[in-house]
C-alpha cells in the first residue's frame, strides 16, 4: 500500500500531464453531439446539457419528434424557463400512429423547427429529440440534416438524439455516445414506464 507522501507524489505528477494536455487544447466551438444505441439514457443525457446551458444563461431549443402525445416532467420545468423553447411536436411511437403519410408531415413539421433554430445564432444550444428515428423511417432525408449541421454558426451546440443513428450522422458528429443496454425494468421484470424516470 503505498503512503499518502507516495500518493501525493503520484496526484501531483498525473495534475501536471493533465494540465499540459488541458492547455495545448484550448480551441472551442459549437458542438454535434449523438447519443444513440439501445441503452435508456438519449434524452435524459441531452436534457442534463439543456439543465446546464439554463445555468449559464444560454437560449436553449428543443424540439421531441416522437414525444409530444403525452405529458412529460421536462415540459413542466422548461415552459418555466423563458430562455428554453421547448417544442414536444411528435404524436407518438410509430407502431402507435400506423399512419406513415402523417407520421412523415409530422417529422416534416418538427425538422423545419428544428432547422429554424438550428441557422438562428441566437440559440446556443438546439436539441433534435429522436431524430434518429424518423431518420430510420426515412421520414427525412438525412441529406438535409447533414446540411443543417455543415450550416450551423460555428458556436451553436447542435445534439441529437434516438437509436439508430444513421452511419453519416456520427461520421458528422464530434461527439457520439452509444448507449450500451445491460438490464432494463421493462424487459426483465415488467416495469412500466414511470414519471420522473421515463416522463
Amino acid at each position: 500500500m503505498r503512503t499518502d507522501a507516495e500518493h501525493a507524489a503520484q496526484m501531483a505528477r498525473k495534475k501536471a500531464v493533465q494540465d499540459r494536455i488541458v492547455a495545448e487544447r484550448s480551441a472551442e466551438k459549437g458542438l454535434v453531439i449523438v447519443h444513440t444505441g439501445k441503452g435508456k439514457g438519449k434524452t435524459t443525457a441531452a436534457l442534463g446539457m439543456v439543465v446546464r446551458a439554463i445555468g449559464h444563461g444560454m437560449k436553449v431549443g428543443v424540439v421531441q419528434f416522437v414525444k409530444g402525445a403525452m405529458e412529460t416532467g421536462e415540459a413542466a420545468v422548461f415552459d418555466r424557463f423563458p430562455e428554453v423553447e421547448f417544442k414536444p411536436m411528435g404524436e407518438g411511437f410509430t407502431w402507435d400512429t400506423q399512419d406513415r403519410a402523417r407520421d412523415t408531415a409530422v417529422a416534416r413539421a418538427a425538422w423545419e423547427e428544428v432547422k429554424r433554430m438550428v441557422a438562428d445564432d441566437s440559440y446556443a444550444m438546439v436539441v433534435a429529440d429522436e431524430l434518429n428515428i424518423v431518420l430510420r423511417y426515412d421520414y427525412l432525408p438525412v441529406e438535409e440534416v447533414l446540411d443543417a449541421i455543415a450550416a450551423k454558426p460555428v458556436m451553436t451546440h447542435f445534439i441529437i438524439t434516438g437509436r439508430n443513428a444513421p452511419e453519416a450522422v456520427i461520421a458528422a458528429a464530434d461527439l457520439v455516445t452509444d448507449m450500451t443496454q445491460v438490464r432494463h425494468p421493462f424487459r426483465e421484470q415488467g416495469v412500466k414506464a414511470q414519471r420522473g424516470i421515463e416522463f
